[in-house]
């Protein structure tokens, strides 16, 4: 069973309820990454989220629901297809794009007539939001544009200055954001690569197409902006994986020459490649991807945390299953550097 912690509270999930339906704010955890919860229905509620994250208001926020029946309180209507994908993946990671009803305001879904849903596959999410008795309207718990939190100490780092309660599940399973899917086009539209990959929506849907987030209009979190970036400048090497380690050595070298510190985020196989780096922080195994995923952010963190280096260079993946959603972060991340 997961517990709550809480020095403070005897019982914090009915002071985390009581926060929500006052108008405030709750971290909590969930199977991909912890969110900033506050209630859906609640318009000024919703403000406070994109003032606490620094994030842009045109940019929408998932609402999040205890149990399957819920969906109906807040979207105009459940099409085949998106009953498909919740017979298969709800609970779970997977946010579904419906119609919304009034009911949502329109400070949480950026004016937008569509809304974000998804029910997490985590017992203390689950139970928050039971104990709320609302819909729960959240991103990620962490800074606009910084990695998310995989745990609760991150979330208490980047956004610990504001009085914001903290609900402590642990380390996240999945340790990336739920894929986000818009069932409401032809073919459907992945917006976001997530937790539940392009091959698993496929098996379920048939032909499943993939945003180009750079030509689009924004209807979904994690589509436009700059995400997910450590502090520290981070650079992408090569244009093939399996060519990848090799280029980072010579790199290394290179930024050596113009007195550089160099660090590497790579793989267990490739570690002899980057001996002469400064710092080298492993994912994993490249045969262990869910593995790598759940390191991500916090090896992001870490090494913002050392700030010991003036670059990090990071390892490329084969581009399928949770590859391609491991290389969606690491170019968000890099955007607009390059060696």
């Amino acid at each position: 069973m997961i517990i709550a912690k809480s020095e403070e509270f005897t019982n914090p999930l009915v002071e985390a309820a009581q926060i929500i339906r006052k108008g405030g704010l709750v971290v909590f955890p969930t199977e991909t990454v912890y969110g900033l919860g506050a209630n859906a229905l609640d318009a000024k509620a919703a403000l406070k989220i994109f003032k606490a994250k620094k994030r842009p208001v045109n940019n929408p926020l998932i609402v999040h629901i205890a149990e399957k029946k819920d969906i109906k309180k807040i979207v105009a209507s459940v099409p085949a297809m998106a009953q498909k994908l919740i017979d298969k993946f709800w609970p779970g990671p997977l946010t579904i794009i419906f119609k919304k009803k009034e009911i949502i305001p329109n400070e949480v879904t950026a004016g937008l007539e569509t809304v974000a849903v998804r029910l997490p596959n985590h017992a203390l999410a689950r139970a928050f939001i039971r104990e709320a008795g609302v819909p729960i309207a959240a991103p990620s718990a962490n800074l606009s544009g910084r990695p998310s939190s995989t745990e609760a100490s991150h979330a208490k780092k980047d956004l610990g200055k504001k009085p914001i309660f903290i609900l402590d599940g642990g380390r996240s399973k999945f340790g990336v954001e739920s894929t986000i899917i818009n069932i409401l086009e032809n073919p459907p539209v992945i917006l976001r690569q997530g937790a539940v990959t392009r091959e698993a929506l496929q098996k379920v849907l048939g032909q499943v197409a993939v945003l180009n987030s750079k030509n689009s209009k924004i209807i979904s979190p994690g589509t436009r902006y700059r995400h997910y970036a450590p502090r520290t400048k981070l650079a992408l090497i090569g244009s093939s994986w399996q060519a990848s380690p090799k280029e980072i050595e010579l790199t290394i070298i290179k930024y050596h020459l113009k007195n550089k510190k160099v660090g590497v985020l790579g793989t267990r196989e490739n570690y002899h490649f980057y001996k002469k780096a400064d710092r080298v922080l492993l994912l994993g195994s490249q045969k262990n991807l869910p593995t790598c995923a759940v390191n991500l952010y916090k090896s992001f963190r870490d090494f913002d945390r050392f700030g010991d280096v003036d670059l990090i260079l990071a390892e490329i993946f084969p581009e399928k299953e949770l590859g391609a959603v491991i290389m969606d972060r690491l170019r968000r991340a890099a955007e607009n550097y390059s060696c």
